[in-house]
Formats: structure tokens, sequence, C-alpha cells
């Protein structure tokens, strides 16, 4: 049995085996990034161990010959579905984060200076979005994370005490669940049509086949109609995988902008 003294060393953050650790003035070690992200939620910078203060942004030391292959791995794996590349890496590995102010996506490395210096830390981190530009406010330059019912649009924490002062306005997460819900309603609706449609066909063919003595003067009366059955049928069912690939949209923002763009053709 392994001894626990033989473990590799974890983070009391993450709980999870050292990922660029750094060490704090008071001697204590974290992961560069979750310290960093502890600093900037609470607003200062304080130990979670020992609850040292600082009155300013510590110099931190970086330990990165810990666990040197972890890196590597992590960067040859293919890229998953949703996940960016880093937009400063040669090797293009992964980001991990996204920055509204720097309008950036950052792999660990060089998200480092965001944890580092005081000014950065300062920065709006979020979860990694492909299309970052999409996702900030033209006017405020703040977070898409709201959504304005009564404009129908996607909107920032200051517009809803601006511009959009009293309207009905909801979190950007709410709205899609409540869009997606009815768009799976629309599509079983599709799905009922086209079902309906093929049938019909179904029905003109069969009755074809068993209309008597003339089946080629039968036909020709019919082929009309069904050559504009069959046309509707490939125009729901091209509609139909169309709401198929929008429901499947991840990121709850970009699939709102495209339900706004959508319903405003």
């Amino acid at each position: 049995m392994q001894s626990l003294m033989s473990e590799p060393p974890k983070c009391c953050i993450c709980l999870e085996e050292f990922s660029n650790p750094a060490s704090l003035p008071c001697g204590h070690c974290f992961c560069l990034g979750c310290i960093g992200e502890y600093w900037r939620i609470q607003g200062s910078c304080q130990c979670p161990l020992c609850k040292a203060f600082f009155p300013t942004r510590p110099q931190l030391k970086t330990e990165q010959t810990l666990l040197p292959g972890r890196r590597t791995e992590e960067a040859d794996m293919p890229l998953k579905a949703g996940e960016v590349l880093c937009d400063f890496c040669p090797g293009k590995h992964r980001a991990v984060k996204s920055c509204l102010e720097c309008l950036a996506s950052y792999c660990d490395t060089h998200l480092e200076p965001h944890y580092r210096s005081e000014d950065l830390g300062r920065h709006l981190l979020i979860s990694v979005v492909k299309n970052l530009e999409d996702s900030v406010c033209r006017l405020h330059g703040k977070q898409l994370n709201r959504f304005c019912r009564s404009d129908q649009t996607c909107i920032c924490a200051m517009c809803s005490q601006t511009e959009h002062r009293g309207h009905h306005i909801i979190s950007i997460n709410n709205e899609a669940t409540k869009k997606k819900v009815k768009l799976k309603r629309r599509r079983m609706k599709l799905q009922q049509v086209i079902q309906e449609r093929l049938s019909r066909v179904e029905k003109i063919k069969l009755s074809l086949d068993l209309s008597g003595e003339n089946p080629k003067d039968a036909w020709t009366q019919n082929k009309e109609l069904i050559r504009q059955l069959e046309e509707e049928i490939s125009e729901l069912q091209s509609r139909n995988t169309e709401l198929e690939q929008l429901s499947q949209t991840e990121d709850d923002l970009h699939f709102l902008q495209v339900c706004v763009i959508a319903g405003s053709q």
C-alpha cells in the first residue's frame, strides 16, 4: 500500500496536484491560477490558510520544476468541442480563461501576468468563450450576462441600470433555458408536420398502384402534387436540422444572440 507521504503534493484550494505552484511570503503554496482567482474574488490579498494579509499584491515565487511533464501532456491532448486556443501560444495550447479587458484568451502560462501584476489583477476574467468580442457590451465594455425581455436583447449590468432601467430583465442562463424549452416544442410540432407530409405522399403513391386500368394517367395527374409535397418535406427537414443544431449550442449567450438575429429576420 502506497504511503501517504509518497503522494504528490496538492493545492488546498482546488484539492488537486499543483499546476504551476506559487509560494506566498508566508510560506504557503498554491496553484498560481487558484491563488490568483482567490484574490480576485475576495478583493484582497490574503493567505487562505494562515490569513496573513498583504496590503499590496506580493511577488509570488513560482516553482515550475514541479510536475514538469504535466503541462506538456495536457498541451498535447487534442482540443475538445467548445475549447479555445490561447491567443499568445506559438504552440497553440488550450486557453483556460478569457479576459474582458484585454479581449483575449490565455493558457495557464500566458495567464500568469494577470495573477502576478496588481494592475492586470483587476481585469475581469471569465470562462473561455470563442467569440470574445460578442460577449462584451459595445456601449459599456462589460460582460453581457443579462437578457432584456422587453427589448429582446443581451445586455450588461450597467445597461440594466441605465438604458434598460425598469425593463423585464433576467439572467442569460434563465432566458436560454426558457427559449430551449420553446425550441424543443417547436421541433416536435415540425417533426409532426414532416410525418404528416410523408404519410400523405405514401398514400397517394399507394392509391396510384391500385388505381385500375390507367395508372399512367393517374400518375400524370398526381405527379405535380407529389413534387410539391416532397419539396415541402425537404424544406421542413432542413429547418428541423437547423433547429436541432441551434438547440445543441452550449454557450447560452451565443445561443440567445443567434435566436435574436433569427427572430429579427
